[in-house]
C-alpha cells in the first residue's frame, strides 16, 4: 500500500512539472491575444502617461536638488534602504564643540577671499621659466605677477633707499615689468655697490636658470645681507628711518635664508634645509605670518620623520591660528597613516569602525571641508600644473599647490589614498546646503572661483565648489522622461508602425 502511494506521489508530481510547460504556453497565448486587440489609441496614452509620470519625478527631483543639493531617491536608497541590506554609514560628526569654537575664532581671524603669498612657490627663472621654454605656455598670470611685484616693494624698498645709489636703482628695478630689464637693473646696481642683497636676490629669482645657479647668488646675498643687517641693529635706534632701514634689511635676511632652504631642499639636501627652517624660525619667531613651517612640515614628510611633523602639527594646529591646506591634511594624513595599511571598505561595514578609523575619518573629512578641492588632485582625477606664487586659502589655486608638493607623501603611505578615496566625499553630506554656515569652519566663500581665474592659467581647469554634480537619479529621470516622451510621438505620428513593433 506504501508503495502505491509513493508511485501515485510521484505520477502527480510529475504531472504537475509537465503542465508547468502547458500554463506557460497557455499565459503567453492569452497575453498574444491581449495585444493583438490592443489599439494605436492605447499605446499612445500608455506612452503620455509614462511621460507625464517620469516628468513630474524629474522636476519633483530637480527641486529636491536645488534646495537641500542631494537627490530624493539617493537620500532615502542611503538612508533607508541601505541598513535594511546590511550597510550603514559609520562616520559621526565631530564633537559641536570643537565646531562651534573653531567656527567663531576662525570667523574672526580669516578675512574672505584674502591672496597670501605662496610658501613653497617656484623660481622664476630656474623652474616657470624653464616650463614656459619646454611647452610654449606661460604658467603665471599678469595678475599673480603683478602680486609679486608689490610684495618686492613691501619687503625690500624703504624710505632710506635714497641714500644708497644701489637701493635706489633697486626700487626702480622691483617696478620694471620687463625680467630682462630687471635683470640689467640689478647689475646696475651690483657695479654702484658690490655688496647689494637685493640685487643677488633678483638674480638669484629670475636670470637663474638652475636651483644650483640660484643657490649661489643666494649665497652671496647671504653674505651681503647679514653685513647689511648687523649694521642697521647697531644704528636702528636713532631715528624712525633707521628703524625702517632695519625691518627692510630682516625682511632681505629671511627671504635669503629660507630661499637657501628651499634650495637644499631641491638639491636633495633635506636635513640641512630642515635644520636652517628651524634655526630661521628660532631667529625671527615673530615672523610666523610667513608660513615658514610650512616649508618644514614638507620636508620633514620627506624624512619620513613622522613623530617632528606631529610636534609641528601640535604647535601650528591650533584655534587661534588661521588654517591652511598643509595643516589640515598632514593632520588627516598623519591619522590616516595609523590606520590605512589595513583598512577594507568591506570589513569596515560589516564590523563598524574602530576608534581610529572614527578619528581618521573626522580628520580627513575636516580637510576636505575647509578645501574641497584638494582630493582630486590627490586622487589624480584632474590633472596639475605649475602652482602660482600666491594662492587663495580654501580655493583651487591653495589646492594646486598643496598637491604638487604633498602627493608624493600621500603615495608613500600604503592605503593613505584609498581611505581618502573611500571617505572624501562624505564630508559633503554633513555641510548644510546651500552654505549659510560650515560645519567645521565658518562658510565657504563664495569669491573663490573669480580670485583662482586670475591666479590660475588659462589652460588649466578652474574647480568650483559648491557647484556639485547632478546625481544620478536625476540624469535617470531626465533620460526616462525624455524616451517615453519620444515614443509618444512616434506613436502619435506613426500608430500603426509602433504597434506591430510593440507586438513584436
Amino acid at each position: 500500500a506504501r508503495g502505491l502511494l509513493a508511485v501515485a506521489a510521484g505520477l502527480g508530481l510529475l504531472y504537475a512539472v509537465l503542465r508547468v510547460p502547458v500554463r506557460l504556453r497557455d499565459g503567453l497565448a492569452a497575453v498574444t491575444v491581449f495585444l493583438s486587440t490592443l489599439t494605436p489609441k492605447f499605446y499612445f496614452a500608455l506612452t503620455v502617461t509614462s511621460s507625464f509620470i517620469s516628468g513630474l519625478i524629474f522636476v519633483f527631483e530637480w527641486w529636491h536638488f536645488r534646495k537641500y543639493g542631494t537627490s530624493f531617491i539617493e537620500q532615502v536608497s542611503v538612508s533607508h534602504l541601505r541598513p535594511l541590506i546590511g550597510g550603514a554609514e559609520n562616520s559621526p560628526p565631530a564633537p559641536a564643540a570643537f565646531s562651534a569654537g573653531e567656527n567663531e575664532t576662525s570667523r574672526q581671524n580669516m578675512p574672505e577671499c584674502k591672496v597670501w603669498r605662496n610658501p613653497l612657490n617656484l623660481f622664476r627663472g630656474a623652474e616657470y621659466s624653464r616650463y614656459m621654454w619646454v611647452t610654449g605656455k606661460e604658467p603665471l598670470t599678469y595678475y599673480d605677477m603683478n602680486l609679486s611685484a608689490q610684495d618686492h616693494q613691501t619687503f625690500f624698498t624703504c624710505d632710506t633707499d635714497t641714500l644708497r645709489p644701489s637701493d635706489t636703482v633697486m626700487q626702480k628695478a622691483w617696478r620694471e615689468r620687463n625680467p630682462q630689464a630687471r635683470i640689467k637693473a640689478a647689475y646696475q646696481a651690483l657695479e654702484l655697490n658690490n655688496d647689494c642683497a637685493t640685487a643677488y636676490v633678483l638674480l638669484a629669482e629670475e636670470e637663474a636658470t638652475t636651483i644650483v645657479d640660484a643657490e649661489k647668488y643666494f649665497k652671496q646675498a647671504l653674505k651681503a645681507g647679514e653685513m647689511i643687517y648687523r649694521k642697521s641693529q647697531n644704528c636702528h635706534s636713532q631715528s624712525p628711518q633707521h628703524e625702517a632701514q632695519l625691518r627692510r634689511d630682516t625682511n632681505v635676511l629671511v627671504y635669503v635664508k629660507r630661499r637657501l632652504a628651499m634650495c637644499a631642499r631641491k638639491l636633495g639636501r633635506i636635513r640641512e634645509a630642515v635644520k636652517m627652517m628651524r634655526d630661521l624660525m628660532k631667529e625671527f619667531p615673530l615672523l610666523s605670518m610667513l608660513n615658514i613651517h610650512e616649508n618644514l612640515l614638507e620636508a620633514l614628510l620627506e624624512l619620513q620623520a613622522y613623530a617632528d611633523v606631529q610636534a609641528v602639527l601640535a604647535k601650528y594646529d591650533d584655534i587661534s591660528l588661521p588654517k591652511s591646506a598643509a595643516i589640515c591634511y598632514t593632520a588627516a594624513l598623519l591619522k590616516a597613516r595609523a590606520v590605512s595599511e589595513r583598512f577594507s571598505p568591506e570589513t569596515a561595514s560589516k564590523r563598524g569602525l574602530s576608534t581610529a578609523e572614527i578619528n581618521a575619518v573626522e580628520a580627513i573629512h575636516r580637510a576636505v571641508e575647509f578645501n574641497p578641492h584638494v582630493p582630486k588632485y590627490l586622487l589624480e582625477m584632474k590633472s596639475l600644473v605649475l602652482p602660482p606664487e600666491h594662492i587663495l586659502k580654501r580655493g583651487d589655486s591653495e589646492a594646486v599647490a598643496y598637491a604638487f608638493f604633498h602627493l608624493q607623501h600621500w603615495k608613500r603611505i600604503e592605503g593613505a589614498l584609498n581611505l581618502l578615496h573611500c571617505t572624501w566625499e562624505g564630508t559633503f553630506r554633513m555641510i548644510p546646503y546651500p552654505l549659510e554656515k560650515g560645519h567645521l569652519f565658518y562658510p565657504y566663500p563664495s569669491c573663490t572661483e573669480t580670485a583662482d581665474r586670475e591666479l590660475l592659467p588659462t589652460f588649466h581647469e578652474v574647480s568650483v565648489y559648491p557647484q556639485k554634480e547632478l546625481p544620478f537619479f536625476i540624469h535617470f529621470t531626465a533620460g526616462l522622461c525624455s524616451f517615453s516622451a519620444m515614443l509618444a510621438l512616434l506613436t502619435h505620428q506613426f500608430p500603426e508602425l509602433m504597434v506591430i513593433f510593440a507586438k513584436a
